[in-house]
């Protein structure tokens, strides 16, 4: 049964970092693609990031771009995302998506990816 947990999520004032963690377990975590993806109020969930696990590849949405990294613990089967420089527009629940069906370049689609967390909420107030 494959599992993804997110954590890390909170409430942070602008300019502020916050960093997410995605721990899997069930997968063959070292051989896909990891997503973080994150869906606002009333707004399509979109990417935000995107690393393929056995190269350490990765994709940002241009909005994210210069402000999160995406990054691995191989040894740890976890996903992380690092935000810095947080911007109220920032504001909704983050999931973390794994077993892309799809190998191509970007962050990809939420449709693309078979597996998703429960999702961990960030704030950023202004």
């Amino acid at each position: 049964q494959v599992q993804l947990v997110e954590s890390g999520g909170g409430s942070v004032q602008a300019g502020g970092s916050l960093r997410l963690s995605c721990a899997a377990s069930g997968y063959t975590y070292s051989s896909n693609c990891m997503g973080w993806f994150r869906q606002a109020p009333g707004k399509e969930r979109e990417g935000v990031a995107a690393i393929y696990t056995a190269g350490s590849t990765t994709y940002y949405a241009d909005s994210v771009k210069g402000r999160f990294t995406i990054s691995q613990d191989n040894a740890k089967n976890t996903v992380y995302l690092q935000m810095n420089s947080l911007k109220p527009e920032d504001t909704a629940m983050y999931y973390c998506a794994a077993d892309r069906t799809v190998v191509a370049g970007a962050v990809g689609s939420p449709e693309e990816y078979n597996y998703w967390g429960q999702g961990t909420q960030v704030t950023v107030s202004s």
